[in-house]
């Protein structure tokens, strides 16, 4: 029985670093999940389009053993792209952000010193009770 579950927790362990492994495959992989870093290789004996060899991120210390890295270096690179689109937008959208309360400060501040200067020329505040 000890056996059987050592063997299940062995089996268990192997199939969650398969699924790390799977997640971690998302734009240009700098590191490997063993630890080994990634290089571009090209694959002389495949052809891409009308290119010799089609390339690929792969681990410096790859086997195939569904544990290292050995991604398609287009699909890395294209969704190294979209990754840099979404984030690219979110600038945009806080620099929008950010222009609409520098905007906001202006206003402000324009209110206070009109304020400042009704108190000074003896009007009463906008901002005083009775």
């Amino acid at each position: 029985m000890e056996e059987e579950q050592r063997d299940m927790k062995a089996h268990k362990a192997y199939y969650d670093m398969l699924d790390f492994v799977a997640d971690a495959q998302q734009g240009i992989p700098k590191l490997c999940p063993c630890g080994s870093i990634t290089k571009e290789f090209v694959d002389e004996e495949d052809t891409y389009d009308y290119l010799p060899g089609k390339r690929y991120f792969i681990c410096k210390n790859y086997q195939n053993d569904g544990l290292d890295f050995r991604q398609p270096w287009v699909m890395s690179v294209q969704e190294e792209v979209e990754r840099l689109k979404v984030r690219v937008h979110e600038h945009e959208n806080l620099l929008r952000e950010c222009e609409a309360l520098k905007a906001q400060v202006r206003m402000l501040v324009k209110y206070k010193t009109m304020c400042q200067m009704k108190t000074k020329d003896g009007v009463s505040s906008l901002f005083s009770h009775g």
